[in-house]
């Protein structure tokens, strides 16, 4: 699958190996090439929507091939902020491929199942099979964060342990 992005923009988001990435001089909502600024070009919203319809349809054949060759599986994490799009991307992007090889999986706060693991337990046990899509809305990167932001998610009764004993 290639990626429809103009060659310019390509060019302002590559970090050459082995180079830094030099994170506080990229911006993060704009590109240096200005090519959508070229007369004749349309709306940024008409060329997305442009784009997300070509998308759809060779996502829907990667996944095919994919599911055919049984050998790869592909875990898409979506990790941001509260209201930051994750939810959106997973509708407006996702209905291009058959929901029986994907599965979204969105972490909450953890069962006590899951309180009964370590905290990368539930994420690995939640890792697509060969041949699926899976996508995590939120990783396990939030998982070590938070519980020391808020510790009151681990205080409170004592989950079962693995042989129904507290």
């Amino acid at each position: 699958m290639r990626v429809k992005l103009h060659k310019k923009v390509i060019d302002d988001l590559m970090v050459a190996l082995g180079e830094p990435a030099d994170l506080e001089h990229r911006s993060t909502t704009v590109t240096k090439s200005g090519w959508l600024d070229a007369k004749g070009t349309p709306s940024p919203k008409d060329l997305a929507e442009e784009d997300l319809a070509e998308f759809k349809d060779e996502l829907s054949r990667a996944q095919e091939l994919l599911y055919a060759s049984g050998t790869y599986a592909l875990l898409v994490v979506l990790q941001a902020l509260d209201a930051a799009g994750k939810d959106g991307i997973i509708k407006h992007v996702m209905p291009g491929v058959n929901p029986q090889g994907c599965k979204v999986v969105a972490f909450k706060r953890p069962s006590a199942e899951e309180l009964n693991h370590d905290f990368l337990w539930r994420c690995q046990s939640a890792l697509p099979e060969s041949g699926r899509i899976g996508i995590f809305n939120r990783s396990y990167y939030e998982e070590v964060f938070v519980t020391r932001v808020h510790p009151a998610i681990l205080e409170g009764p004592a989950p079962p342990t693995r042989h129904g004993h507290r």
